[in-house]
């Protein structure tokens, strides 16, 4: 590596902490300029919460990885990295699993990374040394390269990626630093770091995304988390509502009081009233001693009625007077309870159409819907089914025992133009069973599986077929033939049509198009290429 190269690149990325970046930003450059130092195929940084590794920037990784939750007790070269005191280089012959196998992009043929170098990231005041003289900071996260090809870092300088981890260091710091003063300044600033930080702590089956739609929410979350407003959420079966109100509530004062929920849609009418307000013993029969119900079971916190739309109309009413004054009765008793509850309700209904149709009372609609929040459907979050697939896809490796749980090129793109009617939900399941199918009448099980856009059988989309005049029986047998689909043609195709349509979108801007279809410049311009598009040389000043 030429030092002057090398110190030109340190002296670019040292000049961008004092610049104005988005987090994400600072990241990618970090990589970007890594990847063009060092000969590697893929790079990554990741952060440690808890025990998970999350990565934040990815460069030659599939679109997935973004997605995946890195639990560090299950890779035990995540483990040596976290522990170790500088970068540090596995042998060739470890018989350590890699948890990138099958994720590097441009592989041909094999899907085993062959070369890992690593450094841990580690983050300190200034002077903060241990006796040996060595850094000891807290430990953050993790920075690495892989290589496809053996020996390909036989002649990197440990040096050379000690320098960049302590760059990426010094990125943290001053991006932590930012967020703390910004937080100072700007009070809804505070309640969207106050969110994030109680997201965080809940454990990885949180809110994740990149969208515009998916960040739209977020921002919405943290404007009324902090509130005592009644929330309905509202959504298609599948979306996710659950896991909103779960971060309403993890974003509001009432953070560290219960959280109850109660699923009006589970259980018999007769039990509704008394599942909500509680009875008092010889209420009904069965009733042997007092209870009390979930709005007393959440007092001083939250409580979440989903399918609220199922409730009936005699419900609905007594539950009106409950959030319009705080008191209840419980079923039997002629005293009266004052409740401090916040209210969070759930619904896949139309509930004005409801309203409008005599099915349910307008009053107890307009005091649910104070501030209505809408869960967009997965179709419309773009490639966030790819993170979200790389989630459920880290969720099935390690039950399944896997070394590695990938997504061809095939199975992503059908997973893109997929409409996904049951979300996110959906997804879950159809990632879980399409891992089953993958393993099924294997011998040995591979360490590598790798799962296709047969594997995930998912229906096409079938173009309605116009009247005809009736045919001949015979005729009918000669053209009912099932036309044979290249699939990897079909793949290009659609990769085409996104990359061409984003490209228009953007003015032939090739770095805003990368970012809207969730890749890395030099990596779209290379795919672009592949593809036969014209012109991929050029991007607009």
């Amino acid at each position: 590596m030429i030092a002057k190269t090398m110190m030109q690149a340190l002296v670019s990325l040292i000049d961008d902490l004092s610049r104005e970046l988005p987090d994400g930003e600072r990241y990618r450059r970090l990589l970007d300029t890594m990847r063009s130092l060092l000969p590697c195929d893929a790079a990554a940084l990741l952060r440690l919460e808890g025990e998970w590794l999350v990565p934040l920037a990815v460069n030659g990784l599939s679109s997935d990885a973004l997605g995946r939750r890195f639990k560090v007790a299950e890779h035990p070269r995540f483990r040596l990295l976290l522990a170790a005191q500088g970068p540090m280089r596995f042998p060739i012959d470890s018989d350590l699993p890699d948890p990138y196998d099958g994720l590097v992009e441009g592989m041909q043929g094999h899907l085993e990374v062959h070369d890992c170098m690593g450094c841990p990231v580690q983050l300190g005041e200034k002077g903060d040394t241990g006796k040996d003289g060595e850094h000891h900071g807290r430990p953050w996260g993790v920075l690495t390269i892989d290589a496809l090809d053996r020996e390909r870092f036989s002649a990197v300088d440990l040096g050379d990626l000690q320098a960049f981890a302590s760059l990426a260091a010094a990125t943290v710091s001053v991006t932590e630093r930012i967020d703390r003063l910004a937080s100072r300044v700007e009070d809804e600033r505070q309640r969207a770091d106050t969110y994030r930080a109680l997201v965080r702590e809940s454990g990885p089956a949180s809110l994740m995304g990149q969208s515009v739609a998916h960040q739209r929410l977020l921002e919405e979350i943290a404007t009324v988390g902090n509130s005592e407003l009644t929330v309905l959420v509202t959504g298609e079966t599948g979306v996710g509502k659950e896991l909103v109100a779960q971060a309403l509530h993890a974003a509001s004062p009432r953070a560290s009081r219960p959280l109850i929920s109660l699923n009006c849609a589970a259980l018999p009418e007769t039990l509704v009233e008394s599942e909500l307000f509680g009875h008092v013993r010889g209420a009904f029969s069965g009733a042997v001693a007092d209870r009390r119900g979930k709005f007393e079971l959440a007092g001083g916190g939250t409580l979440f009625l989903d399918e609220v739309g199922e409730l009936s109309l005699a419900v609905q009413a007594k539950l009106l007077r409950v959030l319009q004054n705080g008191q209840l009765q419980r079923l039997g008793s002629d005293r009266e309870h004052k409740v401090d509850v916040r209210v969070i309700a759930a619904t896949n209904r139309d509930l004005a159409a409801e309203v409008r149709a005599g099915r349910y009372r307008a009053d107890f609609y307009h005091r649910l819907s104070v501030y209505p929040l809408v869960v967009p459907p997965l179709r419309e979050r773009g490639h966030d089914v790819l993170l979200l697939a790389g989630y459920f896809l880290e969720q099935n490796r390690s039950r399944l025992g896997l070394g590695s749980l990938r997504l061809d090129a095939g199975a992503q793109a059908a997973l893109l133009a997929h409409d996904w009617p049951g979300n996110v939900r959906e997804l879950e399941h159809l990632v879980g069973r399409s891992a089953l199918k993958a393993l099924t009448g294997l011998a040995k099980r591979p360490r590598i599986v790798s799962l296709t856009a047969s594997h995930l059988d998912l229906p096409g989309k079938i173009a309605p077929v116009p009247a005809a005049e009736p045919v001949a029986a015979d005729a009918v047998a000669k053209t009912a033939v099932t036309p044979v689909i290249d699939l990897r043609a079909s793949t290009e195709a659609h990769q085409r049509q996104r990359i061409e349509a984003s490209l228009a979108r953007h003015r032939n801007n090739w770095a805003s198009a990368a970012r809207e279809l969730g890749l890395h410049r030099a990596n779209l311009v290379r795919l672009a290429k592949r593809l036969g598009l014209q012109g991929t040389g050029k991007a607009r000043p």
